[in-house]
């Protein structure tokens, strides 16, 4: 192979590994959510359930936010070794907390109508994020 091959092949397993695409999270427990009802156009329903399920997820995450603050108050990070253990763990608590946005996410998924899921979609499409499947 010439340097321009090599160039081509490295350009191309670049943009394969930058183009993964990421789940399109609404993120209902976040501080935007009253986008979530006006961009979707969530009726009553929807609503209230958006709000019960906005309840649900802040207790789980306040679960998931106190245990990353005691693995920040207990785990030793005096070496470099140290604070690569506790980068690993903080990563798990990181993703637990996805994972569980994820959760109620599918939960108000589930009940948008064919408009509301084409909606997101498009949506998700145009952020180069990959919708969540709800079964």
């Amino acid at each position: 192979m010439n340097v321009k091959n090599y160039t081509f092949l490295a350009l191309f397993l670049l943009i394969g590994l930058l183009g993964k695409a990421q789940d399109c999270v609404l993120d209902i427990g976040g501080e935007h959510y009253k986008t979530i009802e006006s961009a979707f156009q969530l009726n009553a329903a929807q609503k209230q359930k958006l709000e019960s399920l906005r309840a649900a997820f802040a207790v789980e995450a306040r679960l998931i936010n106190e245990e990353a603050e005691k693995l920040f108050d207990t785990h030793p990070q005096s070496t470099p070794e140290e604070l690569t253990v506790l980068g690993q763990k903080y990563n798990v608590i990181k993703q637990k907390l996805l994972d569980v946005t994820i959760k109620y996410d599918k939960k108000l998924l589930s009940s948008f109508n064919e408009k509301q899921k084409e909606r997101y979609h498009n949506l998700c499409k145009e952020a180069a994020r990959r919708p969540l499947v709800v079964k």
